[in-house]
């Protein structure tokens, strides 16, 4: 299977993610995040540094659910104009 190319928003978004992901955990450990999403550390790292720039709608849901995030104010904060223009 041949994957279509992401776009430069579609990589400005996962890299926008994977930031707000990191903010959201602070402290605690990527091991711990992962663990307690159901995710490997592996794909929690990609997603972080934006390796996986579109990460599956229930990886994002589980790592909302652990780290306390609303998926509406998660999705606004990756949609804001205010990032686009940066």
């Amino acid at each position: 299977m041949v994957r279509t190319p992401l776009t430069e928003d579609e990589r400005e978004r996962g890299l926008a993610l994977g930031r707000a992901l990191q903010r959201a955990r602070g402290a605690r450990s990527a091991a711990e995040v992962a663990l307690r999403a159901g995710i490997s550390l592996d794909t929690l790292r990609k997603i972080e540094r934006g390796a996986i720039a579109t990460p599956a709608f229930f990886t994002v849901a589980a790592l909302a659910d652990v780290l306390g995030l609303d998926l509406n104010d998660l999705a606004d904060t990756l949609t804001a104009p205010q990032r686009l223009a940066s």
